[in-house]
C-alpha cells in the first residue's frame, strides 16, 4: 500500500510542479498585435480540429465500451464486462486528456517563443522547451495516477492484490484506441495540409513557406499541433500505461518472491523517472551562441544519469536484487542507442542523407530509390539494438535465480527505456513549438534577425521530432514483448506452435493487417491533400489580389476543409485495426491471436522503421538542398527533393508514427480480451 501511495503522491507533485511551470509560460510576453493575430488564428484552429476529432473518437470509444460489456455479458461474466468497459472508459477519456493537454500548452507556448526570440535564442529556447516539458510531465503523470487510483480502488474494494492488474487492462486498452485515432486523424491532417501548401504554394505559386499569401499555411501550422502534440502526447500516454500494466502482470507470477513490491515496482520506477525529468530540465538552459541541440542534450543525459540512479536506490529497496537493476540499465542504453541510430540516418551531416541528396542530382525517380533504400537499410541496426536489449535483459533475468527472472528482466529493460519518456515527450513538443514560433514570426513579417533565431530552433525541433519517433519505435518494440509476454500468462499459453495452420493463418494475418493499414493510412493522406489542394487553386482564382497582396485568404476554409477530409479518412483504417484481431480471436482462438500478435508486431516495428527514417532522410535530403549544396533552391536536383519529401511526409508522421501505437493497440486489446479468446 505504501508503494502504491508513494506513486500516486509524486505524480500529483509531478501535476503541481508542471502547473507552476504553465503560469510562468503564460506569464510571458506575447510580442506585437502582428504576431498575437497569427497565433490567434493557429489556436482556432487546433482548438476546432480537436473538438471535431474527439466528438468522434468519443461516439467509438462508448460504442466499444457497450461492445465489451456485451460480449463479457454473454460469457456470463457481467461483473467482469463492467469493471474491464469502465477501465476502458477511464483509460479513453484520460488519454484524450493528455493530448488536449499537448496541443493546449503548445499553441500557447508558440506565440511566447515567438516573442521571446527578440531577446535571443536562450530566451527564446527556455520557452518552448519549458512549454513542452509541461505537456510531457503531465502526460506521464497522469499515465501513472490513473493506474494508482484504479490499483487503490480495487484494493479498496478487498479485491487480492495478484487479481488487481488483470483487472486494469481496459484502462491500457482505452488509452491505445484513443491513442491510435489520435495520432492517425492529427497524421492524416497535419500531411495533408504541408502537402497542399507545399504544392500549391511552393511548387506551383513559388512563394516560400509559412508566406502569408498562401491559404493552406495556417492549416500547416495548425498541423504541427494536432499531429505532433496532440497525437504523440496521447502515444507516449498509452505505451507508459500499457508498460505499467504489462510489468505488473508480469509481477504477479513473481509474487512469491517479490510479494507487493514486484507488482508495484513498476509505478515505483516511472514515479522516480519524473523526478529526475524535472531536474533535467533545469540543465537544459542554453548558454549564448550555444547550439540548442547541445543544451537538449544536457538535460537528457542528466534525466538519464539521475534515472540510472533511481533505478539502483528502488531496485535494491523493492526487489534486493542488483542484476534486475542492470536490466534496467541495459533499457536505459538502449534508449540511447535507438537516438544516435536515428540521428545517423536522418541527419544531413551523414552519409544516408547526403546520399539522397546527391541522387536527386539525376531525377525525382533516382531520389525515391534512395531514399527508400536508406528506410529498408535502417531497418538492420533497429532489429539488432532491439535483439540485444531482449536478450540481454532475459540473461540477467535469468542469472538473478528467480523463476521466472528472464521475462521479468526484459520487463525490467522496458521500464529502464521508457524511463526518460517525459524529457523525451518535452523535446518532441518542443519541435512544433518552434515550427510555430518561425511561422508566426514569418507571417507578422518580424525582423530578420527574429527569423534566424526560430530557423535555428527549428532546426533543433526538426532533429527532436525525428529522435523522438526512433525512441518510441524502440520503447513500442520492448513495450510490445513485455505485453506479448502478458498476454501468454493471461491466456495460459506455454508455446506457440507456427506449424498448426490457425496459428499460421493468425500470424499472417497479422502481418498483412499492418501492411493494409500502412496502405490505408498513407492513402489517406493522398485523398484528404487533394481537398485542400482544389481549395488552395480555388482561392488563388477567386481573389487575384491574394498573390498582389491586396486581398487576404481565407484560412478558416481551408482549415475546415483539411479537417473534414482527415477525420473521415482515419475511420477506416482505424476499425480495421480493431475489428481484425477481435475477428482472429473469436474465430481461431487464443493461439492462433497469439501468432498474430507476434508477427504483427514483428512486421509492425520493421515496417515503422522503414517509414520514420525514410521519411526524416528525404525530409534533410531536402533541407540540405535548400542550404545551397547541389545547386540550391530552384535546382532540378531541389525539385527531385521536394518530391522525396513529399513522398517521405506521410512515411514519418501519418502512417510511420500510428504503427507505433498499432503495435502497442494489438497488445492491449489481446491482453483484455485474452479470456474471451481461450
Amino acid at each position: 500500500m505504501q508503494y502504491n501511495l508513494l506513486a500516486f503522491s509524486i505524480s500529483i507533485i509531478s501535476l503541481i510542479f508542471a502547473w507552476v511551470l504553465a503560469r510562468w509560460i503564460l506569464r510571458q510576453d506575447l510580442g506585437p498585435k502582428s504576431m498575437q493575430e497569427v497565433a490567434q488564428v493557429i489556436r482556432t484552429g487546433a482548438k476546432a480540429f480537436l473538438k471535431r476529432q474527439y466528438k468522434t473518437i468519443s461516439f467509438i470509444s462508448i460504442l466499444l465500451a457497450f461492445g465489451l460489456l456485451l460480449v463479457y455479458g454473454f460469457t456470463g461474466d457481467w461483473l467482469l464486462g463492467w469493471q474491464t468497459s469502465s477501465a476502458f472508459l477511464f483509460g479513453a477519456a484520460s488519454s484524450a486528456i493528455a493530448g488536449v493537454v499537448a496541443m493546449t500548452m503548445s499553441v500557447r507556448s508558440n506565440i511566447r517563443a515567438a516573442a521571446a526570440a527578440q531577446s535571443g535564442l536562450p530566451s527564446a529556447l527556455k520557452v518552448a522547451f519549458r512549454g513542452g516539458a509541461v505537456s510531457g510531465i503531465i502526460i506521464v503523470a497522469m499515465s501513472l495516477l490513473g493506474i494508482s487510483i484504479l490499483f487503490l480502488i480495487y484494493e479498496w474494494l478487498g479485491y487480492e492484490i495478484i487479481k488487481i492488474p488483470s483487472l486494469i487492462v481496459g484502462y491500457g486498452f482505452g488509452a491505445s484506441l484513443v491513442a491510435l485515432f489520435a495520432q492517425l486523424g492529427g497524421g492524416i491532417y497535419t500531411k495533408a495540409a504541408d502537402v497542399g501548401a507545399d504544392l500549391v504554394g511552393k511548387v506551383e505559386a513559388g512563394i516560400p513557406e509559412d508566406d502569408p499569401r498562401n491559404p493552406a499555411v495556417i492549416a500547416d501550422l495548425v498541423g504541427d499541433n494536432v499531429g505532433d502534440c496532440a497525437g504523440r502526447g496521447a502515444d507516449l500516454f498509452e505505451s507508459t500505461a500499457a508498460e505499467n500494466i504489462g510489468a505488473m502482470i508480469l509481477g504477479v507470477a513473481l509474487y512469491p518472491v517479490f510479494g507487493i513490491k514486484g507488482v508495484l515496482f513498476p509505478l515505483v520506477l516511472r514515479a522516480f523517472g519524473l523526478i529526475a525529468t524535472m531536474f533535467g530540465l533545469f540543465a537544459a538552459n542554453a548558454k549564448e551562441n550555444e547550439e540548442p541541440m547541445s543544451a537538449l542534450n544536457r538535460g537528457y543525459w542528466v534525466t538519464s544519469i539521475l534515472a540510472t540512479v533511481a533505478f539502483y536506490v528502488v531496485t535494491e529497496q523493492m526487489l534486493g536484487n542488483v542484476l534486475f537493476f542492470w536490466a534496467g540499465v541495459v533499457g536505459i542504453l538502449t534508449s540511447v542507442v535507438f537516438v544516435y541510430i536515428t540521428q545517423y540516418y536522418t541527419e544531413a551531416r551523414y552519409r544516408p542523407v547526403k546520399e539522397i541528396a546527391e541522387a536527386s542530382q539525376t531525377g525525382h525517380a533516382t531520389n525515391i530509390i534512395s531514399g527508400y533504400a536508406v528506410g529498408l537499410e535502417s531497418t538492420g541496426l533497429t532489429v539488432v539494438t532491439i535483439s540485444a536489449a531482449l536478450l540481454g535483459s532475459y540473461w540477467l533475468g535469468n542469472q538473478s535465480g528467480v523463476e521466472h527472472g528472464g521475462l521479468y528482466g526484459t520487463a525490467v529493460a522496458t521500464m529502464g527505456m521508457l524511463a526518460t519518456a517525459a524529457y523525451v515527450l518535452a523535446m518532441d513538443v518542443f519541435g512544433p513549438i518552434t515550427d510555430n514560433a518561425g511561422g508566426i514570426v514569418e507571417m507578422s513579417k518580424a525582423p530578420e534577425n527574429i527569423r534566424k533565431i526560430t530557423d535555428k530552433l527549428d532546426s533543433a525541433g526538426n532533429t527532436t521530432k525525428a529522435l523522438t519517433k526512433g525512441y518510441a519505435i524502440g520503447s513500442a518494440a520492448l513495450a510490445a514483448f513485455l505485453l506479448f509476454s502478458a498476454y501468454l500468462e493471461e491466456a495460459h499459453i506455454t508455446m506457440v506452435d507456427l506449424a498448426k495452420v490457425e496459428v499460421f493463418v493468425g500470424a499472417l494475418i497479422g502481418a498483412t493487417l499492418v501492411f493494409l493499414f500502412s496502405s490505408l493510412a498513407i492513402r489517406a493522406v493522398g485523398k484528404a491533400a487533394y481537398y485542400i489542394i482544389n481549395d488552395v487553386r480555388a482561392q488563388f482564382k477567386e481573389k487575384p489580389g491574394i498573390m498582389k497582396g491586396t486581398d487576404k485568404p481565407d484560412y478558416a476554409r481551408a482549415v475546415d476543409i483539411t479537417t473534414r477530409g482527415a477525420l473521415k479518412q482515419m475511420i477506416l483504417p482505424g476499425a480495421l485495426a480493431v475489428v481484425v484481431p477481435i475477428v482472429v480471436g473469436m474465430w481461431l482462438k487464443a493461439e492462433a491471436e497469439a501468432g498474430l500478435l507476434m508477427v504483427g508486431t514483428i512486421a509492425g516495428i520493421l515496417m515503422a522503421t522503414l517509414m520514420n527514417n525514410g521519411g526524416g532522410a528525404w525530409d534533410n535530403a531536402k533541407k540540405y538542398i535548400e542550404e545551397g549544396h547541389l545547386g540550391g533552391k530552384g535546382s532540378d536536383a531541389h525539385k527531385a527533393a521536394v518530391t522525396g519529401d513529399t513522398v517521405g511526409d506521410p512515411f514519418k508522421d501519418t502512417a510511420g508514427p500510428s504503427l507505433h501505437v498499432l503495435i502497442k493497440l494489438l497488445s492491449t486489446l489481446t491482453l483484455a480480451l485474452a479470456v474471451l479468446f481461450i
